[in-house]
């Protein structure tokens, strides 16, 4: 056993490691990082691997269903308190086999996990002391990656985290300091923003660590930057095959808002962009997403990305203009005053029609409804109104108007609650 771990700490190569520990002990071997990333794992005994470590070979990364397993289970607050292997029990509903961890620690940091499938025969205590000894070599080396990564990502890290702040006064000084700071800038990049609202500071943490690996299973290079209580991600692609940067945002986005549900987030997508000197405005264009979601309440069915927006942007400079020239739109307001006296349903008719394009059967079919009785409807809306549905100007003030009543009706119903 003396021999194999001379072996490991003259290795400098965490994949031969992987190999080493898994022909000593018999058993299949898989090696992650901090955030639970793959670094490597042995090709022996591959038949032995059970569906979560199939998963995490194939995904480079724990699926998001066996981290929160684990979270409940308390297995990860474990991780980053037992310095000695410890065994977990076998999950049959998750498709989990019996496993031995044990943490990658150097000076008191956790840089990583080894994970041992315990087949027949359960391990000896002598085999418990090399698995932790062999995890220490692992460390130390993952510690010196770090050192060597550091250097070079946080350069790459203070220069986008500038961009973003828009600390540069040119272009030219844009381009000067991305050359000598040797930042490889990407083809495409997209800038995604979490706003976590004031009373739900607690969760600030948590759901950075979430998103933090969620972006680490993902192929684009991520960088994570904070403001206050926002966590600004910006996705960078560097090769065209990569996957689309857009989608990539929206899936990190979904995951954490159905992941973090209880709690007040708020989300914006900016628009893709291949000119670093738009990194900013990227930005700027996921904060006008957030500032329009809290505009309408937190109305959940809002778009997330800027681009589209469309109309919904501008509704809060115009709702002051309303205010400031005392505004009304007289036809909303006969059919609002109807629907509230014989219980109609004539503003909800007219904004589907609208949003349809004033087409009869898409609106009839919206609204459940056969086609004669949505032109029932329109008939007593144009018989109580002034509405001309032939013009354009007039259906896109319709529109305009009918969404800032529903925030209006919104504001006013919570505050009743």
């Amino acid at each position: 056993m003396d021999y194999q771990i001379e072996r490991i700490e003259g290795s400098t190569n965490i994949e031969e490691i992987a190999e080493i520990v898994s022909i000593q002990l018999k058993k299949p071997v898989v090696i992650e990082d901090a955030h639970f990333s793959l670094l490597a794992y042995s090709s022996y005994y591959t038949e032995d691997y059970d569906e979560v470590n199939k998963q995490t070979i194939f995904n480079k990364q724990w699926p998001v269903s066996i981290h929160e397993r684990f979270m409940d289970e308390g297995i990860i607050d474990q991780l980053s308190h037992f310095k000695k292997p410890f065994r977990i029990k076998a999950m049959k509903d998750i498709h989990l086999n019996k496993r031995v961890v044990v943490s990658a620690v150097y000076q008191n940091e956790v840089f990583g996990y080894i994970w041992i499938q315990e087949t027949t025969p359960r391990l000896k205590e002598r085999e418990l002391k090399y698995l932790q000894d062999a995890s220490s070599h692992i460390a130390f080396l993952l510690n010196q990656q770090k050192l060597f990564k550091e250097g070079k990502n946080e350069e790459d890290h203070y220069f986008y985290e500038k961009v973003i702040e828009n600390a540069f006064h040119s272009k030219h000084q844009l381009k000067i300091e991305a050359a000598s700071a040797k930042v490889t800038l990407p083809k495409t990049f997209i800038v995604n923003v979490f706003k976590i609202e004031e009373g739900d500071e607690s969760s600030f943490e948590e759901v950075t660590n979430s998103i933090r690996l969620l972006a680490n299973n993902m192929t684009h290079s991520t960088y994570i930057f904070f403001n206050n209580l926002e966590i600004i991600i910006l996705l960078a692609s560097h090769s065209s095959e990569e996957d689309s940067l857009a989608s990539s945002a929206i899936e990190l986005a979904k995951s954490t808002i159905a992941q973090y549900d209880k709690y007040s987030i708020l989300v914006g997508i900016g628009n893709e962009y291949s000119s670093i000197y738009k990194v900013r405005q990227s930005y700027t264009e996921a904060l006008e997403v957030i500032r329009t979601s809290m505009f309408f309440n937190k109305e959940k069915s809002l778009p997330i990305e800027y681009k589209n927006l469309k109309t919904l942007r501008y509704l809060e400079t115009i709702e002051q203009h309303n205010k400031e020239t005392n505004y009304t739109n007289e036809d909303i307001l006969i059919l609002f005053k109807k629907d509230q006296s014989d219980q109609t349903n004539y503003l909800g008719t007219l904004e589907h029609y609208l949003m349809n394009n004033c087409k009869i059967k898409p609106t009839a079919e919206d609204l459940f409804v056969h086609d004669n009785t949505l032109k029932y409807r329109l008939k007593k809306i144009t018989q109580l109104t002034n509405i001309n549905f032939d013009d354009f100007n007039t259906r896109c003030q319709l529109y305009i108007d009918l969404q800032l009543l529903k925030r209006k009706r919104a504001i006013v119903s919570k505050q009743l609650l």
